[in-house]
C-alpha cells in the first residue's frame, strides 16, 4: 500500500463500498451488460485508474507505474508461458504426433468407462497441465465424442473432470502468479503446499464420479479396482508434487504416472463387463513402441525441461551471488518507486521455449518455418487473453497499491471467524464470472489473504481456498461452457450443459467451505 491511509472517508464500511466498485463493476460489464471480457477489463481498468486517484489519493506516478508493472506482468511471464504451452500444442498437432498419441490411449481397452479415465480424466489432466485455457476440454470431449459419446455428455464429463487439474492449468500459472503480488507471507510455494490438504480429497472423489455420472454405483462397483489405481495415485502423486516440487508440474508428472500405471494395470485385469455405449467396439489401430514414445516427446521434453527450471540448484543460479543473477533485469519504473524484475533466463516460459525448439529440432514432419508459422498462430490467437490479463493484473496493483485491497480485507474480516467458511465462495464467483482461475486469484488473492491477517487464519490456507472454489465453478463459467459446446458441435446449447453440470460445481464448492472452514480451525 502506497496511500496514507485505505479509509479515505473515515467510515469502513463506505470506504469498502467505494473499493468493491472495480470488482461489482466488473462482475455487471461481464453479466448483465454482457460485455466482451477484454472490454471489461479495460473499462475497469480505468475506472480503478480513477477512484485510486482521485479517492484513495494514489499519486499519479504510483498509479501509472501500478498499470504499467501490471503490462510487464502479464506479458512475462504469464503471456509467455501461455504462448509457449500452446506452441508446443500445436507443434505436436501439425507433426502428426497427437494423433499417435491419441490412438494409442483409446487402443488400451474397448471398455468406455475406462476409456473415459483414461481420455477423460488422466488426458485432461495433463493437457490441463500443459497448456490449459480450454484446450483440454476442447481436445477431451472430441476424442469421446469418436469413441461414442454423446456430445454433451462428452462436454460434461470433462468439464467435471478438469476440476481434479484446474489449480495449476497452463504450468501452474493460477497458483505461480501469486508470486507478482508480493502479499504478505504467501507465496505460490505456500499456497501449493496449503492445496495439499484440499485438492487431493476432491481429485480422489472425482474418478468416481465421472463413473457415476456414466454407468451408476454399478459402473463404480465394477470398475473399483482401476477407480482405486486412478484416484491413489493421481492424487496422492499431485500432493507429493504441490509439497515437494511446486506448482508447474503439478498436473503433468501426476497425469503421466496415473496414465501410465492405469494402463499397466489394464495389461492384467479386466472388468467382468464390457461397457459400450453403441453396442460397438471401436476400431483399434496398431501402434510400436516407437511411435509411441516419439508421439509423447514433446511433452516429455517439456517434463524434463521444465523439472530442471524448478530446482533448487537451477534456481539458485539465479540468487544473490549466483553465477547467471546478472541476467536478472531489475529497474524501477520511472516516475514511480515501483520495482520491476525480469528473470528472461530462468522464467518457466523459457524452459517450455527450449521444449518446442528441440521438439520441431527433432521431428521430421515439421520444419522451423512451420513451427514459427505456428508460433505466428499462437501469438494471435491468445492476444485477446493476455492483454485482458494484464489490464486484470494492472486493476489488482492498482488496488492494492491504492489501499482497495486493505479496504476491503478490513470489511470482509468483519465475519469474523466464519470467514473461511465463505472464502472459496468469493473464488467461484470470480472464476465464475472472469472464466479464468488465474484471473480469480489476480483479483480475489490479495483481499483474501489480508482478511486472513486480520482474523488471524493462516493467509496461504485462504488463497488456496480461493483457487480450489475457482476450480469448481471452471465446470459451468460461461467462457468453459462456450467452449465446450463449440468443441462438440453444440453451439446454441449453452444453458442446457449449464444446467447438467451446475449441481456437480455447486457440491464440490460445499464440500471446499465446509473444508476449508474446518481446516482453518487447526491451521
Amino acid at each position: 500500500m502506497l496511500v496514507e491511509t485505505f479509509d479515505p472517508f473515515n467510515h469502513l464500511g463506505i470506504s469498502a463500498l467505494v473499493a468493491a466498485v472495480p470488482i461489482i463493476l466488473f462482475l455487471l460489464c461481464l453479466t448483465i451488460f454482457k460485455m466482451k471480457g477484454l472490454n471489461a477489463a479495460l473499462l475497469n481498468l480505468a475506472v480503478t485508474f480513477a477512484i485510486v486517484f482521485f479517492v484513495f489519493k494514489l499519486p499519479m506516478g504510483e498509479s501509472v507505474g501500478s498499470v504499467i508493472q501490471g503490462l510487464i506482468q502479464g506479458i512475462f511471464p504469464i503471456g509467455y508461458i501461455i504462448v509457449m504451452a500452446v506452441w508446443l500444442y500445436k507443434i505436436s498437432v501439425k507433426s502428426g504426433q497427437f494423433d499417435t498419441l491419441r490412438g494409442s490411449i483409446s487402443n488400451i481397452t474397448q471398455d468406455q468407462r475406462l476409456q473415459l479415465l483414461l481420455i477423460g480424466f488422466c488426458l485432461n489432466a495433463f493437457l490441463e497441465g500443459a497448456a490449459g485455457f480450454g484446450v483440454p476440454i476442447a481436445i477431451c470431449a472430441v476424442l469421446l465424442i469418436s469413441l461414442g459419446f454423446q456430445p454433451l455428455q462428452a462436454a460434461m464429463l470433462c468439464l467435471i473432470a478438469n476440476a481434479a487439474a484446474g489449480a495449476f492449468g497452463a504450468i501452474g500459472i493460477p497458483v505461480g502468479i501469486i508470486d507478482t503480488f508480493g502479499l504478505e507471507g504467501v507465496t505460490s510455494a505456500d499456497v501449493s503446499k496449503m492445496s495439499a490438504f484440499t485438492l487431493p480429497l476432491t481429485n480422489f472423489a472425482i474418478p468416481f464420479l465421472l463413473i457415476w455420472v456414466l454407468d451408476g454405483f454399478k459402473g463404480i462397483k465394477e470398475l473399483l479396482p482401476a477407480l482405486l489405481v486412478t484416484s491413489t495415485i493421481y492424487s496422492v502423486s499431485q500432493a507429493f508434487m504441490t509439497v515437494f516440487v511446486g506448482p508447474e508440474l503439478a498436473d503433468i508428472i501426476p497425469a503421466l504416472i496415473t496414465m501410465g500405471a492405469l494402463t499397466v494395470f489394464l495389461k492384467k485385469w479386466k472388468p467382468k463387463n464390457i461397457f459400450l455405449l453403441n453396442g460397438k467396439e471401436s476400431k483399434l489401430e496398431t501402434y510400436s513402441a516407437g511411435e509411441i514414445v516419439k508421439a509423447w516427446s514433446p511433452f516429455l521434453l517439456l517434463t524434463v525441461y521444465v523439472l530442471i527450471w524448478s530446482s533448487a540448484a537451477f534456481k539458485s543460479l539465479f540468487a544473490e551471488g549466483g553465477f547467471l543473477h546478472d541476467s536478472i533485469i531489475q529497474f524501477v519504473i520511472p516516475g514511480s518507486s515501483i520495482n520491476i524484475s525480469l528473470d528472461l533466463i530462468g522464467a518457466t516460459g523459457t524452459a517450455l521455449l527450449l521444449a518446442c525448439l528441440t521438439t520441431i529440432a527433432t521431428t521430421k514432419t515439421i520444419n522451423f518455418a512451420e513451427g514459427f508459422a505456428l508460433l505466428k498462430r499462437a501469438i494471435v490467437e491468445f492476444w485477446t487473453p493476455i492483454i485482458m490479463i494484464c489490464a486484470i493484473i494492472g486493476i489488482a496493483k492498482l488496488m492494492t497499491y491504492g489501499g482497495l485491497t486493505n479496504a476491503l480485507g478490513e470489511a470482509v474480516a468483519t465475519a469474523g471467524n466464519i470467514f473461511p467458511l465463505l472464502s472459496p465462495v468469493l473464488g467461484w464467483i470470480g472464476v465464475f464470472m472472469t472464466g479464468s482461475v488465474v484471473n480469480n486469484n489476480t483479483l480475489f488473492a490479495p483481499i483474501q489473504a489480508t482478511a486472513a491477517h486480520i482474523i488471524g487464519t493462516n493467509p496461504a490456507l485462504l488463497v488456496a481456498a480461493n483457487t480450489a472454489g475457482g476450480v469448481m465453478a471452471k465446470l459451468v463459467s460461461p467462457q468453459s461452457i462456450a467452449i465446450a459446446t463449440a468443441a462438440v458441435g453444440a453451439t446454441g446449447q449453452e444453458s442446457t450443459l449449464t444446467k447438467m453440470a451446475l449441481r456437480y460445481s455447486f457440491g464440490l464448492l460445499a464440500f471446499v467451505c465446509i473444508w476449508t472452514f474446518i481446516l482453518s480451525l487447526f491451521l
